[in-house]
């Protein structure tokens, strides 16, 4: 069976309510195209009294050592303990022009969950993984992580770009002896030459090099290092325009597309998935990945 670990929340809390009432949850399929079957919820805000008392979003799984690592990110309300379950729906359906959006963004970090079964338990820690620090400030959102080839795990987070009077946000490496942390974020950013988002990263073994594949909110692009720490643009830097081809011969042209996440079996790469909006209506899409592809 394949197992698909996504984010998802009421439609009713509008496409903002991902900071709000994002939920991670579990589905199965036969094959990695889908269709897939809801199993179960994984992961939500834990409540007041925790780093992550608010909304659980950006799923990315990965299994070392026998274990499996759940990468989520999550936020919360800071000082204030007071808040009701109406304001926070205020917040939500109002957006980021609502005085609480200042607090619930920064607030964002990244966390992990480990179980030693895809059903889980899954066991949860008191505090984020990370900081932001270094190349970026703010908060630290969008892991994607792998291990490298000197043993190390190598996790990518996304934050503000430092005194930058522009919305833009850079990508950090962080680098630790296991996949709990702690890590330490690099000097160099892997991206900050553009605002970029949701980095999909692993390690080919066959090519020994680091690839980072992201959204850019006009394509999804590509990035590569010999070393983990110093990136470039990769040779097929602009993997795709936002549109989506289809068989028929049309392609779907989403208002949002993002999220790339690669899929590999035995080391190479199968299928990009892809989240996307279109309207009113979230979906994902899976793409298959050519054998010969020479990224």
């Amino acid at each position: 069976m394949y197992h698909l670990f996504y984010s998802r929340w009421p439609k009713s809390s509008q496409f903002t309510g991902w900071l709000l009432y994002s939920e991670i949850a579990h589905a199965v399929s036969t094959k990695p195209s889908g269709p897939w079957k809801y199993k179960e919820t994984v992961l939500k805000g834990r409540g007041k009294g925790h780093w992550d008392a608010i909304t659980a979003h950006n799923p990315k799984i990965k299994n070392f050592g026998g274990k499996y690592y759940l990468y989520y990110i999550s936020t919360n309300m800071g000082e204030n303990d007071s808040y009701s379950d109406k304001e926070l729906q205020e917040t939500s359906t109002t957006g980021y022009t609502h005085p609480n959006w200042k607090i619930l963004r920064p607030n964002q970090r990244t966390g992990v969950a480990v179980a030693e079964s895809l059903d889980g338990p899954w066991e949860r820690f008191d505090k984020p993984l990370i900081e932001p620090s270094g190349p970026i400030s703010t908060l630290t959102v969008n892991p994607a992580i792998d291990q490298g080839k000197d043993g190390r795990y190598y996790l990518i987070v996304k934050g503000d770009k430092p005194n930058d009077e522009n919305f833009v946000r850079n990508q950090a490496m962080a680098i630790g002896d296991s996949p709990t942390g702690p890590f330490t974020i690099q000097k160099k950013p892997v991206i900050d030459y553009m605002d970029t988002e949701d980095m999909s990263l692993w390690y080919d073994q066959t090519r020994e090099k680091y690839y980072g594949i992201f959204h850019s909110h006009t394509f999804i692009g590509l990035v590569n290092s010999e070393d983990g720490i110093h990136w470039e643009k990769a040779e097929e830097y602009e993997i795709m325009t936002k549109a989506i081809p289809t068989q028929k011969g049309e392609d779907i042209k989403p208002d949002r597309m993002e999220r790339p996440f690669v899929y590999q079996e035995q080391g190479i790469v199968k299928v990009l998935g892809l989240a996307c909006k279109l309207g009113n209506d979230s979906f994902i899409v899976t793409i298959p990945v050519k054998e010969n592809a020479q990224y």
